[in-house]
């Protein structure tokens, strides 16, 4: 068995505990603002024609695990697509954080959206997203991995290292950047935040990604997926970090919609994304360095039980008020 294999299982055997210890309800997490008629855990459309939206601008937000600028031009084409077959104009909207892209959708000002897996719930819960789809490979596989890296020769050569260093996260609502590493470090390690290791939130990936190669902070909590795209850009080298822990597969970034939007709107909506014909597009040429190549359809309710698992090992609620 790989050391690799190892980390998988003993993040799987931790969730699985929690998995043991834990039962859900349906909706339970959801605010009062909407209703759940159907029972999948998210917002239903309006029953009131009067509160549907139907903007003549949709406005679309990549979550901003790294630098917003760079995300502009890779979904322009996409959003010329979108255009065309809502017959909306579409307007990109460069979020600079988690916290103001969920403010953004509870708002109202946000139309069409990536959240990033720890911010799904969250957007779920308190802006009434709907997520449909994420980004898969060419034969369906989706998803990324949690890893915990470091600069080489930092003497952190095995998890039990961390105790007394600094490790840095992205933001409390994260996936791999907070929540899933917290949960593990805890549960399989006897570690805990601010007790046993120093915390820092650099705000995203990249941050962390940086902070390590540039030994401002011993270690991070990371998405692999950045790391692979900032490798193939060239923003980092093979050789610049080194990986200590990867975690078994997550989901990634979920897209959807605001709930109040015109049902015929939501529908032509998911069809672009499903209609989207990749193959020479800067999407295509960004996102092939995580290996992703089509939008496939999800549930938050099937596909998001992992995620709420660890949020409920962190104890985290949902104050939406």
């Amino acid at each position: 068995m790989t050391a690799t294999t190892v980390h998988r299982t003993l993040l799987a055997s931790a969730v699985a505990g929690i998995f043991a210890a834990t039962s859900f309800a349906a909706s339970a997490d959801l605010s009062p603002r909407y209703t759940d008629a159907d029972g999948d855990m998210v917002a239903d459309v309006p029953t009131d024609e009067s509160r549907w939206a139907d903007p003549d601008t949709l406005v679309f937000a990549y979550t901003p695990v790294e630098d917003p600028s760079v995300y502009a031009d890779v979904w322009s084409d996409f959003l010329d697509h979108l255009s065309e077959a809502t017959g909306k104009r579409v307007q990109f909207f460069p979020v600079q954080s988690n916290a103001a892209q969920q403010e953004a959708l509870r708002a109202g000002r946000l139309h069409v959206a990536g959240f990033n897996t720890g911010g799904v719930p969250v957007a779920v819960n308190c802006g009434g997203f709907r997520p449909f789809t994420i980004m898969a490979a060419e034969d369906g596989s989706f998803g990324y991995e949690m890893e915990i890296i470091t600069w080489p020769g930092s003497g952190i050569e095995q998890m039990e290292d961390l105790a007394g260093r600094q490790l840095a996260f992205t933001s409390p609502t994260s996936n791999s950047g907070f929540r899933a590493p917290s949960a593990l470090l805890r549960s399989e390690y006897g570690l805990e935040a601010d007790e046993d290791f120093e915390t820092a939130f650099s705000g995203s990936h990249d941050n962390s990604i940086l902070g390590v190669v540039n030994k401002d902070y011993d270690a991070a909590a990371i998405a692999n997926s950045v790391a692979h795209r900032m490798l193939a850009r060239g923003v980092v080298e093979e050789g610049d970090y080194e990986i200590i822990y990867t975690s078994e597969t997550f989901p990634t970034t979920a897209y959807g919609t605001a709930h109040n939007l015109h049902p015929g709107l939501q529908e032509a909506i998911q069809q672009a994304f499903f209609s989207y014909d990749w193959e020479g597009t800067a999407l295509e040429s960004e996102f092939a360095n995580s290996g992703e190549s089509q939008f496939i359809p999800i549930t938050y309710e099937e596909h998001w039980s992992v995620i709420r698992t660890i949020a409920e090992a962190n104890n985290v609620t949902y104050d939406c008020d």
